[in-house]
Order: C-alpha cells, then structure tokens, then sequence
C-alpha cells in the first residue's frame, strides 16, 4: 500500500498494506504491529537559485513500489515508525525507551535496522571465496599446436563426454574423477597431473566471460586464475573479446549493434505512453530486463491471471516464501493499474517548471519476486544478464512444482513431441515420445535471399577493419520462415548412434514431429551460437515471422505400414582399457548391474534446465532407466522433499539393489509388474526385455536371484503367459509416454495446428550474457511495447528481429 504504509507484525514479522492487515488481525488475534511510512520530500527551485523541501505524499516503497525516477539531488526521504495496538488502533510513536517493555525496544530496533529481502542488490553467496593459484602467474605452456573446438570433446583415453577438464598446460582434455564436481569419471585428470606434475586444468562448459571452473592439483582445491584468458588463448578460445564493460555492453556491441537497438527499441520514433490495467512496467534491477520481459508476456495469457484476490485470502502465514503468493502480487501489481496512472494536470505543469525536464514512469519493482525464484539458482540469483528462454523454462518448472487445485497454468504451453529414429543400415526404426514447452527453430542460413548483399557487406567490412575505417552500414541476413520451419523439419544425423538391430554403432538419423498441439506455442529462434574461436555469437537475421502460423502438416503419425521397429535392447556396458580393470573385467558378467546405466545426458540436462540440481536430475535418469525427461520429471517431483535429493548418484553395492525394492528405487509401476528400472538394468546387459520380465517376476524383483535364474534360463519360456503379455504391453505404452488417458502422464491440450501471433521477446546484443530484453504484445487491437518501465503504443514492431515468439491457437 503506497500511501498506507507497512505494517509489520511483532509476533510473525510479516509485512501487511492497509488493506489486509484487519484481515490479518482477525485470523491471527495478533494485535501489536510496527507501522512503517515512508515520506518523500521534493525539493522546488527557491528565489534565489537554491531548493526549498516540498513534502510530498507520504509514500512507503515497498516491493511493489512506484518507481519514479527519483534523482537523490531532487528528493529526500524521511521515515516514520509507530507502534500500533489493535483492535483500537492505539499508536505509540517511536523511539520509546520509556513507556515500552525493553524486550518490545530491542525487537523495533532489530525490525527498523534490517536489510528487507527486495532491498538486497544480491543474495548472499553459498560459495566460499577462491583464491588465486600459486601457479597461475608462472604457469608453462607447451608450444605442441594444441587447439580446442567449440564442441565435441572427449576423454583422451576412455572416450567420456562428461566432466572433462582441460590442463592448462599441455592442452590434455581428460575426464574428472568419479562424481568429481557433479558428474561421473575416471580420474584421468589427476592420473595425467600425477604423472607430469602439470598443475592446473579447467573444466569445460564452465569458460563464460567472467571466468571458469579452475582447479589445482598441487593445491587440491578450486582456485582463481587471474590469467584464464590468456591461458585459454593458448589453446584458440579466445576470451579477450568477451571482456565487459561497466555498463554491460562490450565495446564493440555499440557500433556494429547501433542500429539492432535503435529498431527493436523504436527509438527516433515519438511513441505515446500507455497507462490503465495491463500497462504497467517493470523496473530494472540490473540486468533483469530478461525477467521483465518474460513476465509481461506470461501474464499476457489469461490462464495465468487466476483468481487473484482468492490467492491472497488464502495464502499461508508466511506470503514471502509461497510462489502463488508472490506470482499473484506480481500480477496484481502489472493488471491492477494502480501503478500505471497517467500523471495529473499538476504533475505536468510541475513538470514544464522544472529546468530538466525527466519523464516519470509508474511502474512496479519486482525485487522479492525475483529473490525468491531464483533462490538457490546459481544464475538468476546474480546481476549478470541472463537467456530468456533459460527463464520461461525456470519459471515454468516453478508453476509445476506449485500447482493451485486442479488447474495447472503450464498445461497450456506443453506439448508432446514424436521423434523417429532410422538405422540408415537397416532401415528399422523406433519411435518416443518426450514433452516439450518450446519449439526451437534453427536458423537457415543458406536460404538467404540476400547472399550478394551480404557478400559485398562482408568484404568492404573486412577492408575497412584492415584500413581501419568506420564499418559500411550493417546488412542483415534475410532469411524466409518457410525455410526455417523446413530445416526443423528435416532429419538430422545421431551422433555416436548405436543400432540395436546391427548390434553396433551405425549411422542413424532422426526427425521431430509434432505428437500434440499447444494450446499456446512459444517458439524460439536459435540464434545463438559459438565460432571456432570460441566467442559465442549471434546469428543476426531478419526473419519474416507469419502473423498467422499453420503447423498442421507437422503432425506426429507413428509407426507407418511397411516400418519395422528396432529391437528393444541396451547397447552393452563398454569399461575402458585400463590394466588395472583386469580383476573387474573378470567379474563383470556377475555384477554388471552394478555398473551405471549410460545416463541420458539430453535428459538430465532437460531437467536441469528447468532449475533443478543436476544430482538431482541425473539420480532421476538413472532411477527411471532412461525412459525420457517426462518420466525423471516425475520421479523428481516425488522425491524432492527428501534430505539427500541433490547428493550425488550412489550405485547401491552388491545386492543392495534387490533389497531395496521399487520404492526405494523410485519407479513406481504397474500392479505387479517389476520396476522398470530394474528391467531396464537387465537390458543393459543385453538380455531380451521379455526375459528380464519373466526373471524378475519369478524372483519376485530380486535382482540378484533374478540374474541367477536367467543363468540357468538362457531361453525364454515357449509359452507366453497372457497376463505377463499384457503387462509389457502396458509398460511399453508407460515407457514411451504416451498421452495420457487417465491422471498418469503428462497432462496435454491438443487441439488444431493452427495460430496467430500475439507477443514476442526481442534481443538486442551479440551475447545472452550481454544486452538489454524488449518485449511486445498485442492488446486490444494494437501493439504495445514492453521496455522496463517504459510502455508506450508500438508504431513499428519489429516482429522480423524477435527472439522468442508467443502463439495462441485459432479456435475451429
């Protein structure tokens, strides 16, 4: 309440506006509150030049606070503290050392001298402060002509993919040690080190602008190198042009980009100001224009509106910790338009008089919603400018976690999607289902229609780079959607694809097909990517967005007559050449299921896009068998509230996974049906699925007498029982995710292919790490620009320059 004040509750320490604190009273009889008003004092241009107070209103900025662009020469605060007794309203002004209880003066105190979650720039930091190596400054590189890719590497000896590190010295990429850091190994990075004595490596797909994941073998622990971009520079990552400046831009992302800014902002464009319900902006907190963009669009969508009011009557006694709550005060804050009001007659005049003349903006400060969802991120916690889409995806697993009754607000973004994988040797096929909120759309850029120009414009800018001449006038790619939407439709080759039928690694392609329709579809153009030389760069294209959008012919059709599906087999566990594996090897057949699954790192990054930890999600992969991101999903949601749920993956010892049961394992089947992730370790193996089943439902889901019984069962059974028939049947459907006839599964509206484009979110920037977020709706006929605080009538909406594009569906 912005001219009430803020009452806080001496009992509780909850803060309540005018509105609610009866309310609050009533339910709770708790009667002694601290009454907290903020006035704003206005200085007006005296006689004599000088400035004279003018006291204004009383104000209190709370985090829905109005943000005038209030400059510390022209304003002054003074803050007012009360003591209230209810029900009669009894107030005692403060300090009071004489009439209160010294118990009641110390906890005022505690209360007026506290630093308010909206109010802190940063949240504290989780992570101890590293310091710099001993061996950064004098580190020896070799001069071997090792460079680096962008992308596929590998472990040097064992061909792992994950937790690879970098020696800083000799360019050796080897893997980390088991669990090392989050992720599984086998230790040939500190092997390496042991043997050369080359201290220092750095893990890759850690290396941002503001540093990397070091470490120390000699130190044995994580240090600081403050020569990192040097030492990668080394190697041909190239990190000395990602350096940022003050104000969040690099140097060359003022001139080259002049043009980008001046487009998706509209600016040398008069633009009229908008005020009322649905109008109101959102202040920048530092980098946070990606936060504001994303939910200026999401509360666009009347499924996420809600029932406000309701949200507030029933919230917990403690607000500041629900996500309903806090989305609700979001939402009320942007829809409301009490913190979007044209200003008076007054405040114009008032506003000619003055000698520097400064638009005022309402608006609202988002600063305790953005504390409390991106609590325990460790990106969105930060300042740092961060990827839209890596938000709406938090945002979106948040809204999951935090359903209110039956209706789930991001139903209306997912979708299911069909991918059809072809052994190109044998030509058999299988087909899965996984579920999706974003279509992803690649950039083609070979269709350009404009290739001369952009030829010619290539040249003269490296002319004029070599002469050092100002850069001709940029000339952006022109790319048609229709090409766009082609090469998200075409197959695409599966790295390192192992075909069941051949029972080797082959070539295998695959293709994405729509299984489902959403009701809204968010489609992102990935224009973002990385050169050879490591800097990540933008694609910067201008693509002829339809405001009509007719997908229908993506539509998933399953399996076709004349298809036949790849045999439903693991591929077999690989150990690594190792002479010290010789005793392993041995035992290997025995004990093979205690080695892990070949987690499915799409999965768990799938997951972990979504904010969850990444122990987590690959606990949540490895318990599910691999079955998809849907299915880890659920296991995440079920297992969440558990103590150890971000520990690392323990594989249980000998014996301990037949003791422990589905339940302990996470897999929650079908009556009587084995754990799939029981069956899915016995695939893994190489044994038939149908065998696995009749093993482990003789051995009554013991794994190891199950394994014992296939040993003395090498064939299955001639005849088939019904009952088992059935249940694999029925578990085949589970495993692929179909949609959902009953409450299992993911929850999906389909309905036609067909929609019209109502907002979009526009990058402005070379980097998602660097630049300023724009969004645009379409609200009651017209387009609206969304620019932090400022929101004004769009005249020239840029829907060739967006990023992400929001689509509702056309009713039939």
């Amino acid at each position: 309440d912005s001219e009430g004040g803020l009452y806080v509750c001496m009992n509780t320490f909850l803060g309540f506006g005018r509105e609610h604190i009866e309310r609050h009273y009533r339910k709770t009889g708790q009667c002694v509150y601290l009454h907290l008003k903020r006035h704003v004092i206005e200085k007006v241009p005296g006689a004599s030049g000088g400035a004279l107070p003018k006291r204004r209103s009383a104000k209190l900025f709370l985090d829905l606070e109005i943000s005038s662009d209030l400059n510390s020469d022209d304003f002054e605060y003074e803050d007012e503290a009360k003591l209230v007794i209810f029900p009669d309203h009894y107030e005692i002004s403060l300090p009071n050392i004489e009439e209160l209880p010294a118990l009641v003066t110390i906890a005022c105190d505690a209360l007026l001298s506290a630093k308010s979650p909206y109010r802190k720039q940063e949240p504290d930091s989780w992570e101890e402060e590293l310091q710099a190596s001993k061996h950064a400054k004098t580190l020896v590189q070799l001069d071997n002509g090792v460079r680096i890719p962008p992308s596929g590497w590998k472990c040097s000896k064992c061909d792992l993919r994950e937790n690879l590190w970098l020696n800083l010295t000799d360019g050796s990429v080897l893997c980390g040690k088991w669990f090392f850091d989050g992720s599984g190994g086998s230790g040939h990075a500190m092997e390496h080190y042991r043997e050369t004595g080359y201290p220092l490596a750095v893990k890759l797909g850690t290396i941002t602008p503001d540093g990397a994941d070091v470490y120390s073998f000699d130190e044995e622990e994580p240090v600081l190198d403050p020569h990192i971009a040097k030492h990668l520079a080394h190697f041909g990552i190239d990190m000395l042009q990602m350096q940022v400046t003050e104000n969040g831009l690099r140097d060359n992302d003022i001139k080259p980009r002049v043009s980008e800014w001046e487009v998706i902002q509209e600016a040398g464009v008069k633009l009229k100001p908008m005020y009322g319900p649905g109008y109101t902006g959102m202040k920048n907190l530092g980098n946070s224009c990606y936060l504001n963009a994303v939910m200026q669009a999401i509360f666009s969508i009347p499924e996420y509106v809600g029932n406000l009011p309701r949200i507030f009557d029933y919230s917990p006694l403690d607000p500041t910790q629900d996500f309903n709550t806090q989305m609700a005060k979001l939402g009320h804050g942007l829809l409301s338009g009490q913190y979007s009001k044209p200003p008076t007659k007054s405040e114009l005049i008032e506003q000619v008089m003055k000698e520097e003349h400064k638009p005022q903006h309402n608006g609202i400060s988002p600063r305790m919603f953005k504390a409390f969802i991106s609590k325990g991120h460790p990106e969105f916690s930060s300042n740092r400018q961060q990827d839209a889409q890596e938000f709406f995806l938090h945002l979106i697993n948040l809204v999951e976690r935090n359903p209110v009754g039956s209706e789930n607000p991001s139903d209306v973004f997912r979708f299911l999607v069909e991918e059809r994988t072809q052994c190109c040797q044998s030509r058999k096929v299988r087909y899965t289902e996984r579920v999706d909120y974003i279509m992803q759309l690649p950039v083609a850029m070979e269709a350009a229609t404009n290739k001369d120009e952009l030829i010619a414009y290539e040249l003269k800018r490296r002319e004029a780079e070599a002469a050092r001449r100002p850069l001709p006038e940029l000339v952006r790619a022109k790319i048609p959607f229709s090409a766009c939407l082609q090469a998200f439709s075409e197959p695409s080759n599966v790295e390192d694809f192992w075909s069941s039928a051949l029972q080797a690694k082959s070539a295998g392609v695959k293709t994405s097909r729509f299984a489902s329709f959403p009701e809204y579809l968010v489609v992102q153009i990935k224009k973002f990517t990385f050169g050879l030389d490591w800097i990540p760069k933008k694609l910067d294209v201008s693509i002829d967005m339809p405001d009509f959008l007719d997908i229908s012919h993506l539509r998933a059709r399953g399996l076709q007559p004349g298809e036949e599906e790849l045999p439903d087999i693991a591929p077999p566990i690989v150990i690594p050449d190792d002479p010290k594996v010789d005793e392993i090897r041995l035992l290997c057949f025995r004990r093979s299921f205690l080695v892990a699954l070949d987690i499915d790192e799409s999965s768990v990054m799938q997951l972990a896009e979504m904010g969850f930890p990444l122990e987590a999600c690959r606990k949540a992969v490895y318990y599910t068998g691999n079955l998809g991101a849907e299915v880890a999903f659920n296991w995440i949601i079920a297992h969440m509230e558990e103590p150890d749920f971000a520990e690392p993956l323990v594989i249980p010892a000998f014996g301990e996974v037949a003791s422990s049961g589905a339940a302990a394992l996470g897999a929650v089947g079908l009556d009587n049906q084995p754990p799939e992730e029981m069956v899915a370790i016995i695939i893994s193996m190489g044994f038939q699925r149908n065998l696995a089943i009749q093993a482990l439902k003789s051995a009554n889901n013991n794994l190891e007498r199950a394994l014992e019984w296939i040993f003395s069962h090498p064939e299955p059974e001639e005849e088939s029982d019904p009952a088992l028939d059935t249940m694999d049947m029925e578990n085949n459907a589970n495993a692929n995710i179909l949609a959902e006839t009953g409450s299992e599964g993911p929850r999906i509206k389909d309905g036609p292919g067909r929609y019209e484009l109502f907002g979009f979110i526009s990058h402005m920037g070379t980097s998602t790490m660097s630049g300023h977020y724009v969004c645009h709706l379409r609200k009651e006929g017209r387009w609206v620009i969304y620019n932090d605080l400022r929101v004004c009538a769009s005249e020239r909406p840029p829907k060739d320059l967006g990023y992400i594009y929001f689509y509702h569906r056309i009713p039939s």
